[in-house]
C-alpha cells in the first residue's frame, strides 16, 4: 500500500506538549497534507495573524513567520515571502502569538524561535540573532538574562 502513513505514539514524561518529527525520502505532497492538517488542529488555540500588503489584509500562519518588529513608528510581520504591515500594536500582536515559539528580544522586535540560525554570545554580554533568511538582530540587554534561561536553561 503506497500512500499509508505509519504512526508510531510515544508517551514520555518529558515532552508535556506533544512533539511531531516526520521522516520521510522526500517533502511530498503527501507530506505537506500531514503538516497542514497538524497545524491546522494546532493553530486552534493559536490564529492566523492578519497582516496588509497592497491595501489586502493577508492572514498568516505562525509558522511563516520569521519575526515582527517596530520601524518607523510601523509595525512590520516578516515572513520568508516578504514583509506585511500591521495596523495592531506589537502587544497586540505578541497576545496572539505561541509563547513557546515566540519570544520578544526587545522593546520592539518579537523573533519565532522556530526561525533562528544562530545565537552568538559575546564576551560582553551582548547577544547576536541570525536568523534563517539571513537577518541578523540583537538581543536588549534586558532581555539578555531571559534569553539566557530559555536557550541554556540557566539560572537567573
Amino acid at each position: 500500500m503506497k500512500n499509508m502513513v505509519d504512526v508510531d505514539v510515544i508517551l514520555d514524561d518529558r515532552y508535556p506538549d506533544p512533539k511531531i518529527t516526520i521522516q520521510t525520502k522526500a517533502r511530498t505532497e503527501q507530506v505537506e497534507n500531514i503538516i497542514q492538517a497538524i497545524e491546522s488542529a494546532a493553530e486552534n488555540e493559536f490564529p492566523l495573524i492578519p497582516g496588509i500588503l497592497n491595501d489586502k489584509v493577508e492572514l498568516v500562519s505562525q509558522r511563516d513567520i520569521i519575526r515582527v518588529y517596530t520601524e518607523k513608528r510601523k509595525i512590520i510581520i516578516q515572513t520568508g515571502d516578504g514583509s506585511l504591515f500591521s495596523n495592531k500594536t506589537l502587544m497586540g500582536i505578541e497576545d496572539m502569538l505561541n509563547p513557546k515559539r515566540f519570544f520578544r528580544i526587545s522593546q520592539s522586535e518579537i523573533i519565532n524561535l522556530y526561525k533562528v540560525r544562530s545565537f552568538e554570545f559575546s564576551i560582553a554580554g551582548t547577544i547576536g540573532v541570525e536568523l534563517e533568511d539571513g537577518t541578523r538582530t540583537w538581543v536588549a540587554r534586558s532581555r539578555v538574562k531571559a534569553i539566557k534561561v530559555m536557550i541554556k536553561g540557566e539560572k537567573q
